[in-house]
Parts: C-alpha cells; structure tokens; sequence
C-alpha cells in the first residue's frame, strides 16, 4: 500500500509518501508561497539531489495538482500513475471535543472541521482546504483526519477546565486542548522502547521545542496535562508567541496603542517570544550567535525561554510523582544542546542529572540519545519526532480496522528506527554549514 501523508498550512503544503509493505518512505517534500508570487516545489527522494521547481499555484488545489505531478514525473517521481496511491492522510490541528482519535473523513466530518475553525483560524481553514484539494484529485480512496489535539483528550478535568464561568465552556467549548499532539505520540513511543517498558507503563515528560514549543505530561502512556491551552498560544515563550502571561495585559495595551483586543492578541501570536524580545530574531542559532557577539536582548530572550521550561518541567515533575524520563524533540529540542542543558541544570536534587559530554554530543536529527548520567533517576533522551509516521500508521489501522485495539502495534515500536529523508536531508544541512 502507496500512502500519501499532506499537512497543509496558510501558503504551503508538506507531503510524504509512503509505502506501507517495506516501511519506507519513497519521497516528501514541501510546496511554499501557496496564493503568494513566486511558489515553488522541493522535493526529495532517497539517493538522489533535491529537486526544486518553480511554478503559480495560487490556491491549495493547483499546489496539491504540483505534488501530483512531481510524484509522477519520468525523471523526479517515484510512482508511475497517481492509481498507485490507496490512501490519504491528512493533518488537522484543532479536532475540538468531537474527535478523540483519528477518523476517516466523509462530508458530515469534514462540516464538523469548518464548525470548529473559530477554535483554530490561523490552522483549521487551510487544514480544510487542502482536504478538499486534496479529494478533488484523488476522489475514490479513503482519506483520513489526524488531529493534533486528538492525543490530548485523555487530560482529566482538573487540567483542561480553566477557573472561568463554567457556562463558558458548557456554551463555547472553552477548555484546554492541547496541541503538537502526534509528536509528543510519536516520543511517548520511542521512550518506551528506550526503557524497554510498555507505553502504558511509562510516565514521561515530552518537550517539543521548535518556533511552537509545548510541554506534555504523560501518565501511564496518556496525556495527563499540556502547556499549550484554548489556542497553541498559551504556555511556553515561542519564536513568535508570548505564551503564558497576565490576560488583562490586552486590555490595557489596547487602550494604550488604540487596538482591538485582536490586534493584541495577533501580536501575542506573531511579534512576541523570542522576537518581541530581541526585535529581530526568531531563529534560535541566530540568538546563540547574537550572544556570542555580546547582545544582551538575546541573552535575555535566552533566558527567559529556559527560566519558562524549567517552571514547567518542575511542575510536571510534581504533577507526575514519579517520571521515568524527560524527553526533548523538535528541531531545537533535537539539536539546542547550550538549551537542553539549562533547563536540566539545577534540578538535581528532583532526579534529573545531565551528562554535559553526551548532552553536547547529541547533535544528529536522525538518531536517538541518552543524555543523562548513569546515576540520574529520570533519564533524558534525546528523541527525533516523525510526525508523518504516526499518520501513515493511523491511516493503515484505520482501514484495516485495528485502529485502537490491543493488537494495533506501531511499527516503529522496534529498537531502532531511521528515517532516511530526514537522514539525508540533515547531512546535507551539515554539508550546507561547513
């Protein structure tokens, strides 16, 4: 079985293919500047040069149509007709309280995303629309949701109701529902393997650092609590968003800068965190150079996003009892080790003990890592996420009817995983920097 995975944002279009009898991917890639001048396709196949090309795709259909036929291009694709894909899988970042799991999409499901896109404007609208993009090309196989909150909906209570009206959430569904939720699957997974223990047997406390930075608190193999709320603004500092802070900040900066509480909150999400701070940077490695350089507002963002994890790995720590290991992904949570490290050091005495030699020596996006000491309690690990494997295999159980059940396995359940795109494109990134 050939599987295409699409996870569509505002003006772009990430896809993987897959194929489900080798378990290998076969191709992925990204088409950018969707609706915006100057789009453009990269795609890359195992052991061969990435291939780019330009072309208008000013809507989600003309961009998914280039996909198409990049896959199967004579001299770049890798099937020969678009027949050859049996399934689709597709991301959806806000599935509300009416899906806690991933589900096969049909016309009632696919009303029920635009119902809930007041929860999620900024991700559930371009979701949809690369869902219907998508069916318009390949209109007789199976397509599949996967929601990022969908992992989330084992939370109890006490940790997603916020003290607010009750009515509130009675009438508009106002509650935490946590996001990033296949990534911090996918890890879950991978650590259980690690400590050779059951999913089910592990508690765990998931860091997900990227631009989007959310925290997880695992028990017994489910989430427990999330540092991301309502929206995926609440919670840790970010590259753009603030996270946590005093809600009647909005009301007395828009009377002050003469704005909507809107605009504020649109500011909150898009010039906030790591930006608002330094006023230039969002990238992390442009933070570390700027310090290195002497400029204190990125020393300072520096700390204020490692003072903020701490807070939160502490209270995971307490909220837990007991963790079997802390947990970092992400492509800053895989490769920031001068991050990892501050936000393990001075918490020794709650169990968790880095090694700063292996710490630093965890530097690849492809392999997995313990960077804790051989005496720590908590172990840390260093795992890389795939979120595209978890909808193939939502996708493959899904159809197959085992979704769910006590004999559904993850494949990547399995002491060793690697993923070869991301293998190759991460040796590339190494060539790329000298």
């Amino acid at each position: 079985m050939k599987i295409l995975v699409l996870n569509c944002g505002s003006s772009s279009v990430k896809y993987m293919i897959y194929r489900w009898g080798i378990r290998r991917p076969l191709a992925s890639g990204i088409v950018e500047r969707v609706g915006i001048e100057g789009s453009f396709i990269k795609h890359q196949v195992p052991g061969r040069e990435i291939y780019q090309r330009s072309k208008k795709c000013p809507t989600h259909k003309e961009a998914i149509g280039l996909v198409m036929e990049t896959l199967t291009s004579p001299e770049v694709g890798v099937i020969k007709e678009i027949s050859e894909i049996e399934a689709c899988g597709h991301r959806v970042v806000h599935g509300g309280e009416r899906f806690a799991a991933s589900v096969r999409i049909t016309p009632e499901v696919l009303e029920t995303f635009r119902e809930l896109a007041d929860l999620a404007p900024l991700h559930n609208p371009p979701n949809i629309l690369g869902i219907e993009a998508a069916m318009e090309h390949l209109p007789s196989i199976p397509h599949v949701a996967v929601m990022d909150t969908s992992f989330h909906q084992t939370m109890p209570p006490e940790a997603y109701i916020y003290a607010v009206p009750y009515e509130w959430y009675r009438s508009y569904k106002v509650r935490r529902y946590g996001f990033h939720g296949t990534s911090h699957l996918y890890v879950a997974k991978r650590a259980a393997v690690m400590l050779s223990k059951k999913p089910e047997e592990v508690n765990l406390i998931t860091c997900h650092i990227g631009n989007g930075v959310s925290f997880t608190a695992i028990k017994e193999g489910k989430s427990f609590d999330h540092s991301m709320g309502f929206t995926p603004l609440e919670g840790l500092v970010m590259g753009t968003r603030s996270g946590d802070l005093d809600p009647a900040i909005i009301g007395y900066i828009a009377e002050k800068e003469d704005l909507t509480a809107q605009q504020v909150i649109n500011i909150l999400n898009k010039k906030s965190g790591i930006l608002g701070i330094t006023g230039k940077y969002v990238d992390r490695r442009d933070v570390h150079k700027a310090m290195e350089e002497g400029e204190g507002q990125a020393e300072l963002a520096f700390k204020i996003e490692c003072y903020r994890a701490k807070k939160y790995l502490g209270a995971y720590l307490a909220a837990l009892g007991h963790t079997d290991a802390i947990v970092f992904t992400a492509g800053v949570g895989e490769k920031g080790w001068e991050m990892r490290e501050e936000i393990c050091r001075g918490v020794e005495e709650l169990g968790v003990k880095i090694d700063p030699e292996r710490n630093r020596q965890a530097t690849s996006r492809n392999h997995e890592f313990v960077i804790s000491t051989d005496s720590s309690p908590v172990k840390i690990f260093v795992i890389p996420t795939d979120e595209e494997l978890v909808f193939v295999e939502d996708v493959v159980g899904i159809l197959e009817g085992t979704y769910g059940k006590p004999d559904f396995h993850y494949s990547f359940e399995k002491p060793e995983y690697r993923n070869e795109l991301r293998d190759e494109a991460y040796q590339r990134e190494l060539e790329e920097q000298g």
